[in-house]
């Protein structure tokens, strides 16, 4: 539960400082509908945090209608923190990726830099 609490904070934060006060709010309300689901797919390995900060099947595609809106909305806001900081929304994503492999569950599947997986 403390992981599903820190990954709600994490992206509350981000939203708050990068993307406006109009969008923000659908925003966040999009990632917690979704976050039950995405838990769940994350936890049965049906997809993994890759090394850019999207979610990627590593299973048959269930639920993919989920994970492309969590992949779109994820792209938003990398965009939005990009533009603010001056920087290429590619470098938010990997720094993301990079953030959120330090502190996903055991058992979750992530990807290494080099393109590999393992599972935490």
């Amino acid at each position: 539960m403390r992981n599903k609490t820190r990954l709600v904070l994490i992206f509350t934060l981000v939203l708050g400082l990068a993307a406006s006060a109009a969008l923000a709010g659908p925003l966040k309300d999009r990632f917690i509908a979704r976050k039950p689901v995405v838990a769940a797919l994350l936890a049965d390995g049906t997809v993994g945090e890759n090394n850019q900060g999207f979610l990627e099947f590593r299973g048959p595609e269930k639920q993919a209608d989920v994970v492309a809106a969590e992949n779109k909305d994820r792209a938003t806001v990398y965009a939005a923190i990009a533009k603010k900081i001056k920087t290429t929304p590619d470098l938010v994503g990997q720094r993301r990726a990079s953030r959120v492999a330090k502190q996903a569950p055991a058992g979750t599947w992530l990807q290494n830099p080099d393109g590999t997986w393992y599972k935490k």
